[in-house]
């Protein structure tokens, strides 16, 4: 995989976790009890949450479940105040 692909990658990755841990404390639930609701472990969502897991599209419809929004809204990584968006990052094209 070529570096710019990997550095979106673990973009993706990273906003993804930060938006988890954000519905997560906006529900003011801790680890442990989202662990209990989505039947992960609770080091796995935290691992998730710090941008150091890669998680399938089935375990992420189920945190979609558990905080009771559409798939959509949980991947709307704007809903997220960081300095460096998704869209900040693009794929270049070779001309």
């Amino acid at each position: 995989m070529c570096l710019r692909l990997r550095m979106l990658n673990q973009t993706v990755i990273h906003e993804f976790g930060l938006r988890i841990k954000q519905l997560r404390t906006e529900k003011n639930i801790s680890q442990e009890k989202l662990s209990f609701e989505t039947g992960f472990h609770r080091t796995y969502i935290g691992m998730i949450e710090r941008g150091e897991r890669n998680i399938s599209i089935s375990n992420i419809a189920v945190f979609a479940k558990v905080f009771e929004i559409n798939l959509s809204e949980l991947l709307d990584f704007n809903a997220i105040n960081i300095k460096h968006s998704f869209q900040n990052y693009q794929t270049k094209k070779n001309n």
